[in-house]
């Protein structure tokens, strides 16, 4: 089963610099997927042994990101929970079961108990075209009960293509499932609401009060089949966010199987709900945007002028200057021993007045120490 793509249009180029260009984006994805098919054709061509280790369809099928530089860090804690952002082109291939060939299989990893969303995956008004996809449906106990090895957990990322998890153990799984499931990337589970919609309204139908003002707890309605359907299918068609403290955040945007367009498409959904969501300042928090895959160098579409946000960052430079210049003025004119010295100009002249000091002073508490011990020895 494929999924729905939408029909996007391409925008004009106005004269705001906070904004991509449509002709330089599609440039870039066409020369990055060109390099990409001819580096794995050379590879191809000269490797004359099979790596038993790798999976074909994984390397033939490499992804394609999107970085994201800002000027500030966008948060200051790391967040196990990634964001989503919905892409006009899906990611995932999808593939119906046949006669021949298995088709894409997804693992559904569930909160307890796991019985009630099996039921609703079973049940008529589910779409069977979903229902055919979903393979596997687990809870959390049993994950943590069944797949404690490695060799365990390998065999479990080996036996299906997409994990999707209930957004609710989202941030225990890394614990549970290791780095099997998150060195790479390409299966990390995705996280889905499996749980109903929240109800914002109190009893008389105005908007709820958060706790701390004195208001009520929101009520969920019980999920349904058509809900948990969607839920699935906006997750397969969107792009992870996985956002830590750092200036630097990449998003997988696209693969090797998809078109130059696709890929453009994909970058401009990116990069519009990357810059509404998650930058601080919008566009004036993006310092820069570029494309890369696994083993290549990453292309420039989109490079800030200004490498500050606001004004207000911004130091006067004659200001920043002189506060260098007495800094430095200071420092030669106390010198290690502390003491202010009249003129920069003399500085050298007066160190050099100050060690022979120092040394005439060695040189008379020597002769003094000798004096001393030559009294000791007369007198005895």
């Amino acid at each position: 089963m494929a999924l729905q793509t939408k029909q996007t249009t391409v925008q004009a180029v106005s004269g705001s610099p906070y904004q991509l260009d449509p002709a330089q984006t599609l440039r870039a994805a066409n020369a990055l997927l060109k390099k990409m098919q001819s580096d794995f054709a050379s590879r191809s061509n000269s490797s004359g042994k099979q790596d038993l280790l790798e999976d074909s369809e994984e390397e033939q099928e490499e992804p394609i990101w999107l970085c994201v530089t800002t000027k500030k860090h966008i948060i200051d804690k790391k967040r196990l929970k990634p964001g989503r952002i919905a892409l006009p082109h899906s990611l995932t291939s999808l593939q119906p079961a046949t006669a021949d060939t298995p088709g894409t299989k997804i693992c559904l990893i569930t909160a307890d108990p796991q019985r009630q969303y099996k039921d609703l995956i079973e049940h008529p008004n589910f779409p069977a075209a979903t229902r055919g996809l979903i393979a596997k449906v687990i809870g959390l106990e049993k994950v943590k009960a069944r797949y404690k090895s490695f060799e365990a957990r390998r065999q479990l990322v080996s036996e299906y293509d997409i994990f999707l998890a209930d957004d609710r153990t989202v941030t225990q799984l890394p614990k549970l499932l290791g780095k099997v499931f998150y060195h790479g990337g390409a299966k990390r589970p995705i996280p889905i609401n499996l749980q109903g919609k929240k109800d914002r309204n109190d009893e008389k139908g105005e908007k709820r009060k958060p706790l701390v003002q004195g208001g009520t707890k929101a009520i969920r309605d019980a999920p349904n089949p058509e809900s948990v359907a969607r839920e699935i299918e906006r997750a397969l068609s969107s792009a992870l966010v996985h956002l830590s403290p750092g200036t630097n955040t990449s998003v997988k945007v696209g693969t090797t199987r998809m078109s130059a367009e696709q890929v453009q498409a994909n970058i401009d959904a990116v990069v519009a709900g990357m810059v509404a969501k998650y930058v601080p300042q919008g566009w004036r928090g993006v310092k820069g945007l570029h494309v890369k895959g696994p083993r290549t160098a990453s292309l420039p579409i989109w490079l800030a002028d200004e490498l500050w946000e606001t004004e207000d960052d911004v130091l006067d430079q004659e200001v920043e200057v002189k506060s260098v210049l007495g800094k430095r003025v200071a420092e030669i004119e106390g010198g290690k021993s502390g003491k202010k010295r009249k003129s920069t100009g003399g500085a050298v002249e007066e160190e050099v007045a100050e060690k022979e000091a120092q040394k005439a002073r060695r040189a008379e508490m020597k002769k003094l120490k000798e004096k001393s011990r030559a009294e000791v020895k007369a007198s005895a």
